[in-house]
């Protein structure tokens, strides 16, 4: 195997460690990116629809309540709390479908059904209460627990999606350990290649190289040549040795030639 191509494929065997240490790394780290883009894109909405439904929740309480217990206000400002409950009840169902859309951790979906059920059950009473058919009764004996179980199903809601959270970062954590002890491996031992090849490449030309000139000054000392030389690197000895051995055999034939003509 000639010199040239055996560097060709020392150089291509660095290039292949590299290469492949690059896709390597490239794929995990875009792996973790995913998982914690999933975490962020399905949990983390879920999380923000539970916040808003509580947060509409207290203000249709709020606008219900208001109807009852503040008449004298609830007079003064008619407008405000039915326009108050039609806002939030508007927001609370564009959460509460996002919601259904939404639905990814184990038993998920059994507190999403609740919601949807209790939630039309809290709507009736409300609406009983604003047209003015409800009582005090009706609000602590029906409105009240309505309210209650449908606040309690959307905190399960949070609560399971925080968990989910939380569940998920430990194991993206432990993934991450994991892809790093892996990438530390495979580093290591691109390395201990990598310098394998700077060891024994090098060494293998030298080597080569020494035994040339080594050959060569053997030669000029059988030719009585040596003292001829004067270079102390394998290169300029090479070159020195070929060099004289031209002059000398090739001067000795055109001297040859030029004496028979």
């Amino acid at each position: 195997m000639v010199i040239k191509k055996k560097l060709s494929l020392g150089l291509g065997f660095l290039f292949f460690i590299i290469f492949a240490l690059v896709v390597f790394c490239s794929y995990y780290i875009g792996k973790l990116s995913q998982e914690a883009g999933h975490i962020l894109r399905d949990n983390y909405n879920s999380l923000i629809y539970s916040k808003n439904m509580i947060s509409s929740l207290e203000n249709l309480r709020t606008a219900v309540a208001n109807k009852i217990f503040n008449p004298a206000v609830a007079h003064d400002a008619p407008d405000y709390f039915t326009l108050l409950f039609e806002r939030e009840r508007t927001e609370f169902e564009k959460n509460l479908a996002a919601e259904n859309r939404n639905i990814t951790e184990i038993h998920e979906s059994v507190y999403v059904d609740s919601i949807n059920r209790d939630y039309e059950i809290f709507l009736k009473f409300s609406r009983q209460i604003n047209h003015g058919s409800g009582s005090g009764a009706l609000y602590f004996n029906q409105f009240q627990p309505a309210y209650e179980r449908l606040k309690q199903a959307i905190d399960q809601i949070h609560a399971v999606n925080f968990q989910a959270v939380a569940r998920k970062s430990q194991i993206a954590s432990q993934d991450s350990r994991r892809i790093n002890s892996y990438m530390a491996g495979i580093g290591a031992f691109c390395l201990v290649l990598a310098f394998a090849y700077f060891w024994y490449f090098p060494f293998y030309i030298a080597n080569s190289i020494s035994y040339l000139a080594e050959k060569m000054r053997q030669l000029l000392k059988k030719m009585d040549m040596a003292h001829d030389i004067g270079a102390k690197d394998e290169f300029s000895l090479i070159l020195q040795a070929i060099h004289l051995i031209e002059s000398k055999y090739l001067g000795d034939s055109k001297n040859r030639n030029r004496s028979e003509t």
